[in-house]
């Protein structure tokens, strides 16, 4: 496959989404909680939880957060766990 060429505007646009990436993606999460309390039907919320699955685990999240949150399947858990990273609370250690 060729390698793209972006402009400079683009590719401003790129390192920027990718510095900002860890705050969009809690965006993304406390989206997915609201999304899990409407849901209603089964196949609906199982692919929220598998959206939520890959957020937890790409904002290194602490291992045993995420299989508490998955196992419970609880909006309710998975908003405390929101509002701890949002105190920068519950990512793995960096280093």
């Amino acid at each position: 496959m060729a390698k793209r060429e972006y402009s400079k505007f683009q590719q401003g646009v790129i390192r920027r989404y990718y510095e900002n990436r860890e705050q969009i993606d809690e965006g993304k999460l406390s989206e997915l909680v609201t999304s899990l309390y409407l849901a209603e039907s089964k196949a609906a919320k199982d692919k929220l939880w598998e959206r939520t699955e890959a957020l937890l685990e790409r904002l290194e999240v602490v291992p045993s957060r995420i299989k508490h949150v998955m196992a419970s399947r609880d909006a309710s858990v998975l908003a405390e766990l929101v509002a701890d990273l949002q105190k920068g609370i519950g990512r793995k250690p960096s280093g």
